[in-house]
This record gives structure tokens, sequence and C-alpha cells, in this order.
């Protein structure tokens, strides 16, 4: 009996092998847990184009916005695992919502296997140019000399601007107030206006303003710095050693999806990424390609689903 049920596994691998060889055979879905026109939808339909004319068959984005990213991360989840549904989700729905949420429809590691890293955006910290500081030891040393007494704006609770700032706080051991808004143009002309203090943002948001000199820029949380702005000290760097938060966005499928076709989209991924066409595309979003193993990849959304579930916690934050 045992050699009966090796054989006819032998026989169905070998009968799936050619389909997966040819892979892909017809369109590809890309489900993107946001409306059209986010900067995640963006990058789905670049990649969509390089992996169209890498393999040969069309790549097209199935927007599923809604509830945080929940929606499309349901609905991939409850796809068919053989490569022709394939999710790009930012940080957001795939590390942060299941530390904001006490339940949710998917789980990011039991649900889904990593194909590729696609990119980081690094975050800024920024004030308006009048701020009396001019550099991040400054600037913590003012907050901490008035405690309390200073505020901060961000897109809206539970957001990377938001938890970025509150892991600023916890490390540094700021007392600010949170400002929420609703989104993040709104917490950026608020900062502005004098509204609030201060905020973490992506560097297109903020370039033209600090090119006018209207704000002024103190460091980029990412560990790595930035590619478009080198001369911007790090967090980890410039006062807060072992800071490090971005937002980034990953390509994934659902669980099951045979994993030479895993390998496949990870192979065609990583050349996609090196075209300089596509780098120059993303540095305008303020977007910086990230090259990774499938392995590499699920190692990274672990690791800031539990970084960002830690914040989370000690935040206390709570959706309104």
């Amino acid at each position: 009996m045992k050699r009966v049920l090796a054989a006819l596994l032998c026989l169905g691998a070998l009968l799936h092998a050619p389909a997966q060889a040819d892979y892909p055979d017809r369109g590809v879905k890309i489900i993107v847990p946001f409306p059209a026109g986010q900067t995640t939808d963006v990058l789905a339909r670049a990649i969509g184009q390089q992996l169209t004319d890498a393999l040969g068959q069309a790549f097209f984005v199935d927007n599923r916005g809604g509830a945080g990213g929940i929606i499309g991360m349901e609905g991939a989840k409850r796809s068919e695992a053989d490569g022709y549904t394939l999710v790009m989700a930012s940080s957001g729905p795939l590390a942060i919502n299941p530390g904001l949420y006490t339940t949710l429809p998917y789980d990011t590691l039991k649900d889904f296997t990593p194909v590729s890293m696609v990119v980081v955006v690094p975050q800024f910290l920024v004030t308006r140019a009048d701020f009396p500081a001019n550099n991040l030891k400054e600037l913590i040393d003012y907050v901490k000399k008035h405690p309390g007494q200073l505020n901060y704006g961000s897109g809206g609770t539970g957001l990377t601007n938001h938890l970025t700032m509150e892991m600023f706080k916890h490390q540094a051991g700021l007392n600010i107030m949170h400002v929420p808004y609703r989104g993040a143009s709104a917490a950026l002309t608020g900062l502005m206006a004098g509204d609030v203090a201060m905020m973490f943002e992506s560097g297109p948001a903020i370039m033209p303003h600090v090119q006018k000199g209207t704000l002024k820029v103190f460091a980029v949380g990412s560990r790595n710095g930035s590619k478009a702005l080198p001369d911007i000290p790090t967090m980890d760097r410039a006062g807060v050693p072992g800071f490090d938060a971005q937002t980034w966005a990953a390509l994934l499928v659902p669980k099951g999806t045979p994993a030479p076709i895993v390998e496949k989209l990870n192979q065609t991924m990583q050349q996609a990424l090196k075209d300089k066409a596509l780098q120059a595309q993303f540095a305008a979003l303020g977007a910086e390609v990230m090259l990774s193993s499938p392995d590499q990849t699920g190692s990274y959304i672990q690791n800031e689903i539990v970084r960002w579930g830690d914040t989370i916690k000690t935040a206390n934050v709570k959706l309104e």
C-alpha cells in the first residue's frame, strides 16, 4: 500500500510539474488592499508591468480597498493557491494590523507565503522651520523641558507615522500629545499652520516644503538611512540608539502555492527590481527597492510584526 501511495504521489508530481514549468499560462491577478491611486497601488501597477514583460502574461491589479486593508487581505487569503492570485500589501495590513486589531479574518504568517520584499519607504522627523532646535538632541532636550506642552500630528490612529512617533516617544522618554488627522496631507497642513509641533512623513511629501524653507528635517527613522537624502542623519545615530522604523511593501501569495512558482516569481522580481527606470519611478514616490529571497522576506515581516506589536502595546494604542 505504501508503495502504491508513493507511486501515485510521484505521478501527481510529474503531471503537475509541466504546469508549473509553463507558469504562467494565463493572466495573473495582483490584489491590492487599497483603492486605486494610493502608493501601494502605483507600486503594484509598475511591478505588474515588469512581470508582464518578463513572463509574457498579463499581471493586472485588482483593487479591494476598505477597513485598513482587511477586506483585500481576506479576499487574497480565500483565493486559489495556484500562483494566479498574488497580493501586494504594505506594512499596515501585514505587520501593524495584527497588533492593532483583537481579531482579524487573516493571519499574515499562517495564511500567506512571502515572495519578495518590494520597497522600503523612509520616514523623516520634521518640524516647522522656526522650531527652537537645530538637531535631534536639541529637539529631545527641548521636549523634555516642556513635558506635555507639545503635540504631534499623524495621518490617523494606527498609521505608520503615528506609531513611528510613539516609538520615538517611548525610546527617548518624551511626553508629546497625539493629534490624529484624516490623512497625512491634512496632518502636514496642520504642521505648517502651527497647529502641531512635529510629525514623521515620507520624503516626497516634505521635500517641497523643506526646499522652500518652511519645514526643517531632523532625522530619518530608517536605521539604513535614505538613499534619496543621504545627508540626513538616522535617528539611531543622531540620538536614539537602536531606533529603526519605516513603511514598506511586499509581494505574497496564498499559503499552499507551489514552491516552484514562488521561486519563479521571486527570481523574476529580483531582476525587475534591478531595473534603473523602475528604481527611478519608485524614488519619485520616496520608495527604495529591497531585494530579498522568500525566506528573507518572511523573516523581515515576522520581525516587523513583533516590532509594531510591541509599540502598539507600549503606547496602548486603541482604534477610535
